[in-house]
Protein backbone atom coordinates (compact mmCIF):
# COMPACT_ATOMS: atom_id res chain seq x y z
CA UNK A 1 0.00 0.00 0.00
CA UNK A 2 2.82 2.71 0.78
CA UNK A 3 4.25 1.92 -2.50
CA UNK A 4 1.42 3.58 -4.43
CA UNK A 5 1.23 6.17 -1.69
CA UNK A 6 4.60 7.06 -2.63
CA UNK A 7 4.13 7.00 -6.29
CA UNK A 8 1.17 9.32 -6.40
CA UNK A 9 3.37 11.68 -4.00
CA UNK A 10 5.96 11.55 -6.53
CA UNK A 11 3.63 13.11 -9.53
CA UNK A 12 4.03 16.65 -7.84
CA UNK A 13 6.68 16.64 -5.35
CA UNK A 14 9.52 15.06 -7.40
CA UNK A 15 8.86 16.85 -10.52
CA UNK A 16 12.24 18.15 -10.03
CA UNK A 17 14.27 15.19 -9.01
CA UNK A 18 15.48 14.77 -12.87
CA UNK A 19 18.00 17.73 -11.92
CA UNK A 20 19.27 15.73 -8.78
CA UNK A 21 19.70 12.38 -10.72
CA UNK A 22 21.31 14.11 -13.21
CA UNK A 23 24.14 16.25 -11.87
CA UNK A 24 23.82 19.62 -13.11
CA UNK A 25 23.17 19.07 -16.65
CA UNK A 26 22.78 21.84 -17.50
CA UNK A 27 26.08 22.77 -17.13
CA UNK A 28 29.35 21.65 -18.10
CA UNK A 29 30.45 22.48 -14.58
CA UNK A 30 31.91 19.62 -12.81
CA UNK A 31 29.90 18.69 -9.81
CA UNK A 32 31.41 16.71 -6.30
CA UNK A 33 29.31 14.47 -3.64
CA UNK A 34 29.32 17.35 -1.93
CA UNK A 35 27.31 19.51 -4.03
CA UNK A 36 25.40 16.52 -4.76
CA UNK A 37 24.50 16.44 -1.26
CA UNK A 38 23.96 20.37 -1.22
CA UNK A 39 21.90 20.74 -4.00
CA UNK A 40 19.73 17.33 -2.47
CA UNK A 41 19.34 19.45 0.82
CA UNK A 42 18.32 22.58 -0.68
CA UNK A 43 15.88 20.86 -2.92
CA UNK A 44 14.35 18.92 -0.15
CA UNK A 45 13.30 22.13 1.85
CA UNK A 46 11.45 23.03 -1.03
CA UNK A 47 9.73 20.14 -1.24
CA UNK A 48 8.89 19.60 2.14
CA UNK A 49 6.22 23.27 2.36
CA UNK A 50 5.13 22.11 6.16
CA UNK A 51 8.48 22.29 7.23
CA UNK A 52 7.76 18.80 9.10
CA UNK A 53 10.91 17.39 8.18
CA UNK A 54 9.74 14.85 5.83
CA UNK A 55 8.19 14.51 2.32
CA UNK A 56 5.01 13.12 2.67
CA UNK A 57 1.11 13.42 1.06
CA UNK A 58 0.70 16.33 3.06
CA UNK A 59 3.52 18.30 0.89
CA UNK A 60 0.98 17.11 -2.23
CA UNK A 61 -1.58 17.95 -1.16
CA UNK A 62 -0.26 21.93 -0.24
CA UNK A 63 1.73 22.06 -3.33
CA UNK A 64 -1.99 21.46 -4.81
CA UNK A 65 -3.35 23.67 -2.92
CA UNK A 66 -0.78 26.19 -4.11
CA UNK A 67 -1.31 25.58 -7.42
CA UNK A 68 -5.05 25.99 -7.06
CA UNK A 69 -4.57 29.59 -5.45
CA UNK A 70 -2.03 30.88 -8.08
CA UNK A 71 -5.04 30.26 -11.19
CA UNK A 72 -7.84 31.15 -8.87
CA UNK A 73 -6.95 34.88 -9.15
CA UNK A 74 -10.08 36.40 -7.96
CA UNK A 75 -9.90 33.85 -4.75
CA UNK A 76 -13.35 32.29 -4.65
CA UNK A 77 -12.36 29.15 -4.27
CA UNK A 78 -13.12 28.06 -7.72
CA UNK A 79 -11.08 28.10 -11.44
CA UNK A 80 -13.50 29.55 -14.33
CA UNK A 81 -12.81 29.16 -17.78
CA UNK A 82 -10.93 32.50 -18.20
CA UNK A 83 -8.56 31.55 -15.32
CA UNK A 84 -7.96 28.41 -17.00
CA UNK A 85 -6.83 30.12 -20.08
CA UNK A 86 -5.34 32.77 -18.25
CA UNK A 87 -3.05 30.13 -17.05
CA UNK A 88 -2.58 28.29 -20.15
CA UNK A 89 -1.62 31.39 -21.93
CA UNK A 90 0.99 32.26 -18.85
CA UNK A 91 1.88 28.64 -19.19
CA UNK A 92 2.68 28.91 -22.88
CA UNK A 93 4.51 32.31 -22.29
CA UNK A 94 7.23 30.54 -20.15
CA UNK A 95 7.45 27.69 -22.33
CA UNK A 96 8.32 30.07 -25.09
CA UNK A 97 10.75 31.97 -22.52
CA UNK A 98 12.77 28.76 -21.40
CA UNK A 99 13.01 28.09 -25.13
CA UNK A 100 14.77 31.54 -25.95
CA UNK A 101 17.04 31.05 -23.51
CA UNK A 102 17.98 27.12 -24.72
CA UNK A 103 18.53 29.02 -28.45
CA UNK A 104 20.88 31.64 -26.76
CA UNK A 105 22.63 28.78 -24.81
CA UNK A 106 22.58 27.02 -28.18
CA UNK A 107 20.78 23.70 -26.89
CA UNK A 108 19.22 22.13 -29.99
CA UNK A 109 15.65 22.11 -29.26
CA UNK A 110 15.11 18.60 -30.64
CA UNK A 111 17.23 17.14 -27.81
CA UNK A 112 14.84 18.41 -25.64
CA UNK A 113 11.71 17.12 -27.19
CA UNK A 114 9.52 17.44 -30.38
CA UNK A 115 7.09 20.68 -29.28
CA UNK A 116 3.84 20.34 -27.49
CA UNK A 117 3.14 16.42 -28.60
CA UNK A 118 6.46 15.38 -27.13
CA UNK A 119 5.56 16.92 -23.85
CA UNK A 120 2.09 15.78 -23.96
CA UNK A 121 3.27 12.08 -24.26
CA UNK A 122 6.03 12.37 -21.32
CA UNK A 123 3.62 14.05 -19.00
CA UNK A 124 2.44 10.34 -17.16
CA UNK A 125 5.68 9.02 -18.03
CA UNK A 126 7.78 11.86 -15.91
CA UNK A 127 5.13 11.46 -12.86
CA UNK A 128 5.76 7.69 -13.17
CA UNK A 129 9.63 8.48 -12.93
CA UNK A 130 8.83 10.39 -10.17
CA UNK A 131 7.18 7.91 -8.27
CA UNK A 132 9.28 5.20 -8.93
CA UNK A 133 12.07 7.65 -7.40
CA UNK A 134 10.29 8.36 -4.18
CA UNK A 135 9.59 4.29 -3.76
CA UNK A 136 13.45 4.00 -4.29
CA UNK A 137 14.14 6.76 -2.27
CA UNK A 138 12.33 5.83 0.78
CA UNK A 139 14.95 3.73 2.29
CA UNK A 140 12.94 1.95 5.13
CA UNK A 141 9.36 1.71 3.59
CA UNK A 142 7.30 3.86 5.76
CA UNK A 143 6.08 5.80 3.17
CA UNK A 144 7.94 9.27 3.99
CA UNK A 145 11.25 10.68 2.77
CA UNK A 146 13.63 12.18 5.13
CA UNK A 147 16.51 14.59 3.98
CA UNK A 148 19.08 12.26 4.82
CA UNK A 149 17.10 9.21 2.49
CA UNK A 150 16.85 11.65 -0.39
CA UNK A 151 20.49 12.75 0.12
CA UNK A 152 21.44 8.94 0.47
CA UNK A 153 19.63 8.15 -2.81
CA UNK A 154 21.01 11.44 -5.20
CA UNK A 155 24.54 10.82 -3.84
CA UNK A 156 23.60 7.36 -4.69
CA UNK A 157 22.41 8.28 -8.43
CA UNK A 158 25.74 10.41 -8.55
CA UNK A 159 28.49 7.29 -7.68
CA UNK A 160 26.89 5.18 -10.75
CA UNK A 161 27.48 8.25 -13.20
CA UNK A 162 31.23 9.04 -11.40
CA UNK A 163 32.53 5.84 -13.56
CA UNK A 164 35.65 6.73 -12.33
CA UNK A 165 35.08 6.99 -9.28
CA UNK A 166 36.89 10.32 -8.61
CA UNK A 167 34.26 12.21 -6.04
CA UNK A 168 33.75 14.50 -9.33
CA UNK A 169 31.44 13.83 -11.95
CA UNK A 170 32.14 15.44 -15.73
CA UNK A 171 30.13 16.53 -18.15
CA UNK A 172 31.57 13.33 -20.32
CA UNK A 173 29.89 11.19 -17.43
CA UNK A 174 27.24 13.24 -17.47
CA UNK A 175 26.89 12.57 -21.50
CA UNK A 176 27.57 8.88 -20.78
CA UNK A 177 25.11 8.26 -18.34
CA UNK A 178 22.09 9.91 -19.85
CA UNK A 179 23.11 7.95 -23.13
CA UNK A 180 23.05 4.85 -21.15
CA UNK A 181 19.47 5.73 -19.70
CA UNK A 182 18.16 6.30 -23.14
CA UNK A 183 19.67 2.95 -24.24
CA UNK A 184 18.32 1.61 -21.36
CA UNK A 185 14.48 2.83 -22.23
CA UNK A 186 15.19 1.99 -25.75
CA UNK A 187 15.68 -1.99 -24.81
CA UNK A 188 12.56 -2.04 -21.91
CA UNK A 189 10.65 -0.39 -24.93
CA UNK A 190 11.90 -2.98 -27.75
CA UNK A 191 10.83 -5.77 -25.04
CA UNK A 192 7.54 -4.23 -24.37
CA UNK A 193 6.94 -4.66 -27.95
CA UNK A 194 8.15 -7.89 -28.34
CA UNK A 195 5.44 -9.06 -25.28
CA UNK A 196 2.78 -7.33 -26.77
CA UNK A 197 3.51 -8.97 -30.37
CA UNK A 198 3.87 -12.14 -28.41
CA UNK A 199 0.22 -12.15 -27.04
Amino acid sequence: MKAPILAAAGLSLLAGTAAIAQPAERGATPMTRADMSQKAAERFQKMDLNDDGVLDLADRELRRQQRIARIDTDGNGAISAAEREAAREARQARQARRAERREARGVDSDRRGHGKRWKRGMRGHRGMMGGRMMVRADANGDGRITLQEMQAHALARFDRIDTNSDGTVTADERRAARAAMRAERQERREQRRAERASQ
